[in-house]
């Protein structure tokens, strides 16, 4: 038994390692990828320069190529890197605080809201105080707020429960976006609908220097928390009444981490639209490979969700001729399969026990 534990130590080790070297390669990498033509040199010239402020390199500070590879390209492949990480994260949290294996970041009905958020901001000028931002922030809004009415319809009349939250976060679902639909519906601006319509679609191509340093510092900090939280994760697999004879509670903590969650998934929402199935595909890749023990799922989902979503976003840029996939559509397409699979397979556990 401690030679076939030492074995796992060692392989879950090598697994970090080689995920995070894939991680920093794929960083150094997807830069190359784009529709504009750019040698290897000027890329990492580019870089270079930029980071170590090389006299010798002046020539890159500026221009053309400059542009693409600083100011477009790098702040898009760390906003990836960012997005994959927070999502993938948040599917692993919300299937143990909902003990549902099909749960993913927006089960509790907080994409609907983000949605209705974006659509109020372009349809109805809410948000404008925000400038060009506003559409982002008030999707980052909605999805906040559709979290704390779900956390209060599923206290009604007694206690939060993991099946309530799942009906009460369908219930929000279905009245944010009948609301969305609505405002759509009845509004003659063909722009904005277009607008909303391919925000819905997922994409970063909005990622800059202004917002990659707000998205990552969140995800790296609400990864850390919840890594560090991997025993309650644990203890919610079991249920509430073998968490309760262990001494603890997971009423408050359920909360907690929905809220916690809300904020990873706002963040991302506001940053890169509406991308779906990374946190429920992710997290369950891992699993299959490392089991349930949430100490090792955390950030093993964490590093496979960031590579996932960088090299998905690069597909998006280079599948296309003078054109972008959105890439919403591309995991989506990758990403529904999967969970036609996931429900029809039998064998599959969750928690100890079947799903």
């Amino acid at each position: 038994m401690m030679k076939r534990g030492a074995m796992k130590t060692k392989t879950y080790g090598i697994l970090i390692l080689g995920l995070s070297a894939a991680l920093i390669l794929s960083l150094f990498t997807a830069v190359l990828f784009g529709n504009a033509d750019l040698s290897f040199q000027d890329v990492y010239r580019v870089i270079g320069y930029e980071v170590f402020h090389t006299e010798s390199l002046s020539a890159y500070g500026q221009g053309a190529v400059h542009d693409v590879v600083w100011q477009i390209r790098l702040p898009r492949v760390l906003m990836a890197a960012a997005v994959g990480t927070g999502l993938s994260v948040c599917g692993v949290v919300m299937q143990a605080v909902v003990k549902n294996p099909l749960a993913d970041p927006y089960v509790l009905g907080v994409s609907s809201g983000a949605y209705l958020g974006a659509a109020a901001s372009i349809l109805l000028g809410i948000g404008s105080v925000f400038g060009d931002q506003g559409m982002g922030i008030m999707a980052f809004f909605g999805a906040l707020a559709a979290s704390f009415g779900v956390l209060f319809i599923s206290g009604i009349g007694g206690r939060t429960s993991a099946g309530k939250l799942i009906l009460a976060g369908m219930a929000v679902s279905t009245v944010c976006s009948a609301f969305a639909n609505f405002l759509i519906y009845i509004s003659q601006n063909r722009e904005a609908t277009t607008q909303i319509s391919y925000w819905s679609m997922g994409s970063l191509a909005t990622a800059d220097w202004d917002n990659v340093p707000v998205v990552l510092p969140v995800m790296i900090v609400a990864t850390l928390i919840f890594w560090t939280q991997s025993r309650k994760l644990n203890l919610m697999l079991l249920g509430d009444e073998t968490a309760v004879t262990l001494g603890t509670d997971l009423h408050r903590v359920r909360i907690v981490y929905l809220i916690l969650s809300s904020l990873m998934v706002g963040t991302a929402v506001c940053a890169a639209g509406m991308i779906g199935f990374v946190g429920l595909i992710i997290p369950h890749a891992v699993r299959m490979c490392l089991g349930t023990d949430h100490k090792r799922l955390v950030p093993v989902s964490a590093l496979t969700g960031a590579v996932f979503l960088i090299w998905a976003d690069v597909a998006c840029r280079v599948i296309l001729d003078y054109a972008e996939l959105p890439i919403g559509i591309l995991v989506s397409l990758i990403g529904a399969p999967c969970f036609i699979y996931l429900m029809i397979r039998k064998s599959y556990g969750f928690g100890g026990g079947e799903a």
